[in-house]
């Protein structure tokens, strides 16, 4: 089978959430005996980029791929020829939206993974309300067509799946849940000592979406150190610029950014705790990276996060402060959860459980 994949997001934004899945998709694409991939996307001229991937003779660059007018120049004028030109039987794209646009070359087939639909249904943060504002309409307007010319649609949660069928009840018959990849640290974790982490502390990753429930959470935290010196210092790993102006500079506050895969291991094992406080999650890769070094989590309950969390793990609602203010002050008296057993739940995420689930989707497509 002849399989092409949008490889915009790995070659653009490799570290992010959709980058790191691109690359997993071309993997396990990779890696089974009766697929014969095929990879597109944008790059500069020149570019070694192009030696692998099919690309427009005209350039653009990595981090453009959400610009508008590259966007359309791409999915509407070079991609249907050069699928039908490739040969390709089935196109995957996993960045939400971004299938081919006019009509779609006779035999072939569209996948579209879709992580979440927060570009629709939550408030984003964009340089300017005008940009918020063409982002939104061309965002629907492209995941709409996306959403309506797949084959199959591949969500990470049956949370997103749900999601879905409330603006598509229509694309009930094409939804599959295929849960990220989480393949978790290689090698040793960095010795972090440079970084000064306090003796004790618990964890936060990610601060910029306002879903990420950042300042609500860091209130509620400052309540609780208010109500026990038990509980301890508190690491965000994002800039401080991300938080009220209030609450930037409170005692026992600290911020990371920049770190190596080695030094966030090391964070992530040293942290007594992980905290995942949103309000809305498609799925949540920091959950599963920090239960696979065996530490312990706390997620705030009522998205993706319920699905991924080991049902132990210590749950709150993401708008009662006083309730996880007080939950905060309790969890600093109660042993934590068994290593090994938060080690094994992330298992569950690896690659050996995504590949299972992956080729047998694969197979569907036959």
């Amino acid at each position: 089978m002849r399989i092409g994949l949008d490889y915009r997001p790995a070659a653009g934004y490799p570290h992010s959430g959709f980058g790191r899945q691109n690359l997993a998709l071309e993997q396990a694409l990779r890696a089974h005996p009766e697929v014969s991939l095929q990879l597109f996307g944008v790059a500069p001229e020149d570019h070694p980029l192009r030696r692998r991937v099919h690309c427009p003779k005209w350039g653009a660059p990595l981090q453009g791929v959400h610009r508008l007018p590259v966007r359309l120049r791409f999915e509407a004028g070079f991609l249907p020829g050069a699928l039908r030109e490739a040969g390709i039987e089935v196109y995957l794209c996993n960045a939400n939206m971004g299938l081919p646009l006019g009509r779609k070359p006779a035999g072939l087939r569209y996948v579209l993974q879709l992580h979440d639909l927060f570009q629709l249904t939550l408030q984003n943060r964009h340089g300017s309300k005008l940009k918020e504002h063409v982002y939104r309409v061309t965002d629907r307007l492209s995941i709409n067509h996306s959403v309506k010319v797949a084959e199959r649609i591949w969500t990470p949660s049956q949370y997103t799946a749900d999601e879905l069928l409330k603006g598509f009840p229509e694309a009930r018959d094409k939804i599959r849940v295929l849960p990220n990849l989480v393949s978790g640290f290689t090698g040793e974790a960095a010795d972090i000592t440079d970084l000064q982490m306090p003796a004790r502390y618990w964890l936060v990753v990610g601060t910029r979406e306002p879903r990420k429930n950042i300042p609500w959470f860091v209130s509620a935290w400052q309540a609780a150190r208010q109500l026990s010196s038990e509980v301890p210092e508190l690491v965000l790993i994002g800039a401080p610029d991300d938080l009220p102006a209030t609450l930037r500079h409170l005692p026992g506050l600290h911020y990371l950014s920049d770190l190596s895969d080695a030094q966030l291991h090391g964070v992530y094992q040293q942290a007594e705790r992980l905290w995942q406080p949103s309000y809305a999650e498609g799925f949540g890769l920091p959950v599963i990276e920090a239960l696979g070094v065996g530490t312990p989590v706390a997620v705030a309950s009522g998205s993706a996060l319920d699905e991924i969390t080991p049902p132990d793990s210590p749950r709150f609602s993401p708008t009662d402060g006083p309730a996880l203010s007080a939950l905060m002050v309790r969890l600093t008296a109660t042993p934590n959860e068994d290593p090994d057993t938060l080690r094994a739940w992330a298992k569950g995420y690896a690659t050996a459980a995504y590949r299972e689930r992956f080729n047998h989707l694969i197979e569907e497509l036959k």
